[in-house]
């Protein structure tokens, strides 16, 4: 068996059957058909990911779940005609002709019909047949059919479809009120002529163009100015002209950033990368001067709890008994171990140091839930102080997770058994406790009460995420950012009323969600539950770059490596901000120095997102999403040209540097 069959059989085996796909006809056709053959050469290796690819004319390859989906909800049978709206690539027909009698396929671009006709033919499924023409209609010749299903969102179903259904066919298609949420529907045709439905969920597709569909297509595909916007070089001209020319990080002047953020209880910065010098430095320069001016207290990070909690101790100067080994020993180890955080981490310590008052030094939190067995062993070990038996009821109730320890994403594989539920029950039941205990432990030692309370609260939504993960589902994320959130909320609650948080995470968290394509997913962000929860008193802050270098890896646990950015997509953003010529800046949102900067940045774009995986030859698949800038962001920080972050090595060790330092023994 070759390497590409068996990412294909478990494929079927874990985006498939392990979300709910049991029909056996379309597991058989899903591991019969190589999606490889439909999709672009250098996106090969993506193939039996469960994601959407692009392929020709604008338009994508639909996810392996949703393909088999769509197929399940068809209810077909061997001796099926089926009608298929939206060919694409040819890959959902190729799927469909492996369960059905005959397949008929029509396809609005000439290109892709072309294209799939000659490449299904060429792999040998000769009970397809594909036409060029507006799939809204159709394909009358051939009806009636006993299932049809359509391959993108309309308005509502087309009446020509439901005529060429035939009597006890299914059709199968997403439909909303705009072309950017959606729901699948199954309509049944019965006997006597009538239509029923059934909701089988939210979903999002590519707009179904056509005389029964949408008329055009809005913001969808590789995004063009919208019809009477500005050329680019227009747009590009006014971005100049309302910039903010950043000299350098260290004199760059933020008097009127920091009167545009006035009040605001929480500053959210962002990052296009994991991975850039740049970002960090120009967050940690605002940062110091939201302490130093402003009065912030709080700096929260898209890290792991225990970790930040060393680097917590160090720049607040606590009295606490140091942990064993290294913090942010996790991949991607840069991340957060780099000379540039270290810089940060020693400057607050230092300016700690001068604050009489230990309430009003500032501190460094993580708001991430990774850590699922580092934070079991904090609870414990400050229980075996506190509460001996609480101590020896915990070890009891985390032995559920000891099978997992050495691969958490893993956890997942007990959802196909049912065993996770005692796990659940038991990790809730130990935060319960906790929080039950609050009063007692908390007068004993309040900080260190924190710290325990907030690892429970890792470990039980940890097991949620790691749970959810293994679907790979929009529910993962949520899950992420809702406890990021919560644990930012925790913070400006357990520091005081005043109390006032910048925030570090990356643009695809600290921008509002609701202006971008990951909001018509469903998905949420920490930003846009920090908008609703505080209104104008949250400040989004985006950072940007055309070219450069970075630090990322090409796989998962990968080495880091030092990469070439490429210069920015045509259609997006970072291309308009490259071709405004001002090298930095800074670039207000919300209050622009000209309106038209705002309105003209108001049609959706293509926006760059870089994590701790990159990779250039690939990059428009897995690097760019849709998104509105004004509204995912109040202001914008641009650097054309970055270089990547300086890590540091295994010891930082050296004279001066006390015991509590958390970079290093």
């Amino acid at each position: 068996m070759d390497e590409q069959t068996r990412e294909r059989q478990r494929m079927v085996e874990r985006h498939l059957i392990g979300r709910g796909i049991r029909d056996p006809a379309v597991l058989e056709g899903m591991r019969t058909v190589p999606r490889e053959a439909f999709v672009a050469a250098e996106l090969a290796e993506f193939a039996y990911e469960d994601a959407p690819l692009p392929i020709e004319a604008g338009q994508t390859i639909s996810q392996p779940y949703m393909v088999a989906s769509m197929a399940a909800a068809l209810e077909l049978r061997p001796s099926d005609r089926v009608l298929e709206v939206g060919t694409g690539s040819g890959y959902a027909a190729a799927v469909l002709s492996r369960i059905a009698r005959e397949v008929y396929t029509v396809e609005r671009h000439e290109e892709l019909a072309l294209a799939a006709s000659r490449r299904l033919a060429r792999l040998g499924y000769t009970n397809v047949h594909v036409q060029h023409g507006d799939g809204t209609l159709g394909w009358a010749e051939h009806a009636p059919y006993d299932a049809i299903v359509v391959a993108a969102g309309g308005p509502d179903v087309p009446k020509a479809l439901l005529d060429q259904l035939a009597p006890g066919g299914r059709l199968v298609i997403p439909i909303g009120e705009t072309p950017r949420e959606q729901d699948l529907v199954r309509v049944r045709r019965h006997q006597d002529g009538t239509f029923d439905r059934d909701d089988l969920g939210a979903v999002r597709f590519v707009p179904l163009i056509g005389a029964e569909g949408w008329k055009e297509a809005p913001g969808t595909g590789p995004v063009a100015p919208r019809p009477g916007a500005s050329r680019p070089e227009v747009v590009a001209k006014l971005i100049h002209e309302a910039a903010e020319p950043i000299e350098s990080i260290d004199g760059a002047n933020l008097d009127a950033l920091l009167d545009r953020i006035g009040n605001a209880r929480v500053v959210l910065l962002g990052e296009a990368t994991h991975g850039t010098s740049e970002f960090y430095r120009m967050r940690a320069r605002i940062t110091q001067e939201l302490i130093r001016q402003r009065g912030f207290t709080v700096v929260a990070v898209e890290a792991d709890w225990p970790d930040a909690a060393r680097v917590d101790h160090y720049v607040r100067q606590l009295p606490w008994e140091r942990a064993p080994g290294q913090a942010f020993t996790r991949f991607p180890t840069w991340m957060w171990r780099n000379r540039e955080v270290e810089q940060f981490a020693r400057w607050l310590h230092d300016y700690n140091g001068a604050v009489e008052a230990p309430e009003r030094r500032a501190g460094f939190y993580g708001l991430d839930l990774y850590s699922l067995y580092n934070s079991i062993a904090a609870v414990l070990h400050y229980l075996d102080g506190v509460d001996p038996d609480a101590a020896r009821v915990a070890r009891a109730r985390y032995g559920c997770l000891t099978p997992w320890q050495g691969d958490p994403a893993a956890y997942g594989r007990a959802v196909t058994t049912g065993s996770y539920r005692a796990c659940e029950e038991q990790v809730v039941a130990m935060l319960r406790d906790m929080l039950e205990k609050r009063l007692e432990y908390q007068l004993r030692d309040g900080e260190r009460y924190l710290d325990a309370l907030q690892n429970a609260r890792v470990v039980a939504n940890a097991e949620q995420y790691y749970r959810a993960m293994y679907y790979g589902s929009r529910d993962s994320w949520n899950l992420r950012d809702q406890h990021m959130f919560e644990t930012l909320q925790v913070l400006l609650a357990f520091r005081g009323p005043d109390t006032k948080a910048v925030v570090w995470e990356h643009n695809s968290h600290v921008g509002n969600a609701a202006a971008t394509e990951m909001g018509a997913r469903g998905e949420l962000n920490v930003g846009q539950l920090a908008r609703a929860a505080f209104g104008d008193a949250a400040y989004l802050v985006g950072f940007g770059t055309d070219h450069g270098t970075v630090a990322a890896a090409s796989d998962w646990d990968g080495p880091m490596e030092v990469k070439r950015v490429r210069p920015a997509h045509p259609q997006s953003y970072e291309r308009l901000c490259h071709d405004s010529t001002v090298p930095a800046f800074q670039l207000a949102l919300r209050q622009p120095r000209r309106m038209e900067v705002r309105d003209e940045l108001s049609a959706a774009r293509l926006e760059r997102a870089i994590g701790v995986i990159y990779r250039p030859e690939t990059e428009m698949a897995s690097h760019y999403f849709q998104a509105v800038l004004p509204v995912q962001f109040d202001e914008y920080v641009w650097f054309d040209e970055t270089r990547a972050v300086s890590p540091l090595g295994e010891s930082t060790r050296s004279a001066g540097i006390p015991d509590t330092y958390p970079f290093g023994l």
